[in-house]
């Protein structure tokens, strides 16, 4: 039997070389599709179906074995429904984009022993009374290991995949190509946009004491809250590629979505309590709000794991946006124009830019301030996706005049992906009125919520 090569390939003209390869042979496989079909309607429409979820097929094994931006961008793309679809094929290339996710291959744990010693400078044994080799989760640049330390406390030993600064850097040369892989899986994808957004984030996600420090402020912040947890990490055991921290046991998403309702409806208001609360209470987030980085614990809390891809933005620095809330709260033409003028989201002066259209297309997007109960659904992802640049949204002719705010990408994806997630629940909730909550300090609307402001209560008064 053929031996699986799960080695790293580093330089910039080998990833480019397996990426233009798979690039060029979907799009030799789309032309031929297109063209055994002209005329047939029909077949058309079934051969381009399977041709894109034997493209996703391929992405995932091309992707995945490349781990870094690579399989970051497939990350990304697993979480937005292609909108072009039937739902049965969608759901195909939905489950096999998973595998980005949750089957990465693995590494060697003697070339992982590697790196463990060289960044604590010490033997493991040295180090931990106890280390189970085979690794219980995977990430896009490392895995993740249970130990024990000598003084009886369980841990999670997050480790860098060895050669994964290099590779990343041929990958941000490579960025283009992969942008359009990405891009070929999730047609509404800002490719533009999104390649801006991992340029700016990734030298810091390659940091594993820069993400350190970021969770022990979420620690810290989020300590004896009564439905989130967010685990310690051991600071003098942390490095630039180790990260070491509280292990915490638990349920992973998959087995959450076969709960019922009711228990997948207060899943997703925790999940969307935390990123929210995040951003609009504290300005500082994470951005990558994906189900790998969750587990249900038997307490009912919800752990948040990953804080790789986390942002802090300028003190009141969500204010201008709750500005255009409020705007569409009211139905106030004037005001939602003027603040995305001011915003440099529209050019002044621009004739075929109206408060109106503003209203009407930040309304879509806002999916969050409609006040009625919502179940949030892939239909309702796609029609968010579609407002932030697809030429396929009613809106696309002022789409296309306008631009995004480098601050306004990361929570704006955050957004989007929250959605996701809650249209992988399909938890229904009214949103609006737990986001007025945390963003207006409006009273309490669920028993979470009157949770929620006991502690943040208790907090202010300590």
């Amino acid at each position: 039997m053929a031996r699986r090569d799960d080695s790293l390939p580093q330089g910039r003209i080998r990833r480019a070389a397996k990426l233009g390869t798979m690039v060029g042979r979907e799009a030799a496989k789309g032309a031929a599709v297109k063209a055994s079909t002209v005329g047939r309607a029909d077949k058309r429409q079934i051969r381009l179906e399977e041709w894109q979820i034997q493209a996703a097929e391929q992405a995932v094994e091309t992707l995945g074995s490349m781990k870094g931006l690579a399989m970051k961008a497939g990350q990304v793309a697993s979480f937005l429904d292609t909108g072009m679809l039937e739902p049965e094929a969608n759901a195909r290339i939905q489950a096999k984009l998973a595998e980005l996710r949750d089957s990465a291959p693995r590494v060697a744990f003697e070339d992982m022993r590697k790196v463990i010693e060289t960044d604590l400078g010490e033997p493991l044994e040295d180090v931990f009374s106890e280390f189970q080799e085979d690794s219980i989760a995977a990430a896009s640049i490392g895995q993740v290991y249970c130990a024990k330390l000598p003084d009886g406390r369980d841990v999670a030993v997050k480790v860098q995949y060895p050669g994964i600064a290099t590779a990343v850097r041929a990958d941000l040369q490579n960025l283009g190509l992969i942008m359009r892989i990405a891009k070929r899986i999730a047609p509404g994808m800002d490719a533009k946009a999104m390649a801006r957004e991992i340029r700016e984030r990734i030298t810091e996600e390659l940091d594993y004491e820069a993400e350190a420090q970021h969770q022990r402020e979420f620690a810290r912040r989020f300590r004896g809250h009564p439905f989130v947890k967010v685990p310690d990490v051991m600071t003098d055991l942390t490095h630039e590629h180790v990260l070491v921290q509280e292990y915490v046991e638990g349920i992973g998403f998959e087995e959450v979505r076969k709960l019922p309702q009711e228990e997948r409806d207060r899943f997703g208001e925790i999940v969307f309590r935390f990123f929210f609360r995040s951003l609009y209470g504290f300005q500082h987030f994470s951005g990558d709000p994906h189900p790998g980085n969750y587990l249900l614990c038997a307490d009912g809390r919800v752990t948040f794991l990953d804080y790789g891809m986390t942002k802090k933005l300028a003190p009141n620095a969500t204010d201008s946006h709750l500005e255009l809330v409020r705007a569409l709260m009211t139905d106030d033409e004037d005001t939602a124009l003027t603040n995305v003028v001011r915003r440099g989201m529209y050019k002044e002066g621009d004739t075929k830019i109206t408060g109106r259209r503003v209203l009407d297309q930040f309304k879509l997007i806002s999916w969050y301030l409609r006040d009625e109960e919502l179940t949030v659904d892939n239909d309702l992802v796609v029609q968010v996706a579609l407002e932030f640049g697809d030429p396929r949204s009613e809106n696309w002719d002022i789409q296309k005049r306008g631009t995004m705010p480098p601050d306004a990408m990361m929570p704006a994806r955050m957004e989007i992906l929250t959605a996701g997630v809650l249209a992988q629940l399909e938890a229904r909730r009214n949103w609006s009125q737990i986001f007025r909550e945390i963003a207006f300090g409006d009273p309490p609307a669920t028993p979470l919520g009157e949770e929620e402001a006991g502690f943040w209560s208790g907090r202010r008064a300590a």
